[in-house]
């Protein structure tokens, strides 16, 4: 990880404007965005630990505007503790697989989020099956979230599938992202992957994450819906592809 390097730090800028730009277009997601660009640049480890500290901050913030509009019943903390446990065991996988092995698994997760996007857009879940789901779905959700910083393949797509309003959807993922990276940054500590300086870099990537996220909301309000997921479904697999490339390689 070359934090001197200043090319370096403009990929990651950008990376996180990115990521903002989604969150505030879409209320959720900004490491759809971060996680694969940031690894395409470095490494999967590095996309992680950058992310950590926002989605922690970025997500209590959403936990405590929408404390009086959540949804009821046991799914959110059921979701939110299977996603805390997952998350341990993926930041061990994250800690001890190969570089390249971990890229495999990001570009797998974008295609897989791609690939559930586009064949299944509309699948309806009841809250009753939902509830009985959530515990491995959140184990799932958390080690994806764990190995590779990208939990939505299983995380959004689920929550999508109950067709919550959007309140609900933002309070339910919100407590899931914290409860999570709670969880996941004691054990990141424990493997040697967050760092002084790497917790400093998380820090600072707060600003641009923050700062574009308006930029996300008048992008919401002046493209349309169709054409702003299109956009997003070919960035994310070029860079899937990018990242299966340098892999291989």
């Amino acid at each position: 990880m070359q934090f001197t390097d200043p090319l370096a730090l403009v990929a990651i800028f950008v990376a996180l404007a990115l990521g903002g730009i989604l969150k505030g277009a879409t209320g959720a997601g900004a490491p759809v965005l971060a996680i694969p660009v940031i690894a395409a640049f470095f490494d999967v480890r590095m996309a992680v630990v950058m992310m950590i500290v926002p989605n922690l901050l970025t997500n209590l913030l959403q936990v405590w505007k929408f404390r009086d509009q959540r949804l009821g019943g046991s799914l959110p903390w059921l979701f939110a503790v299977g996603g805390a446990a997952g998350a341990l065991l993926g930041t061990y996988l994250l800690a001890n697989l190969s570089v390249d092995t971990l890229s495999l698994i990001v570009a797998g997760g974008v295609l897989l989020y791609i690939a559930v996007r586009l064949v299944w857009p509309g699948m309806v879940l009841s809250l009753g099956l939902a509830t009985r789901l959530a515990v491995p779905m959140g184990v799932a959700a958390g080690v994806l979230q764990g190995a590779s910083g990208l939990s939505a393949p299983v995380s959004i797509t689920f929550l999508n599938a109950i067709r919550l309003e959007r309140v609900l959807f933002i309070s339910t993922i919100s407590l899931f992202f914290a409860v999570m990276s709670l969880a996941q940054m004691p054990a990141l500590v424990w493997v040697g992957i967050l760092t002084p300086t790497t917790l400093l870099f998380s820090c600072l990537a707060l600003v641009p994450l923050l700062g574009f996220m308006p930029v996300g909301g008048w992008l919401a309000r002046s493209v349309s819906k169709d054409a702003f997921d299109r956009v997003l479904l070919a960035l994310l697999a070029v860079l899937a592809v990018k990242l299966i490339l340098s892999a291989l390689s």
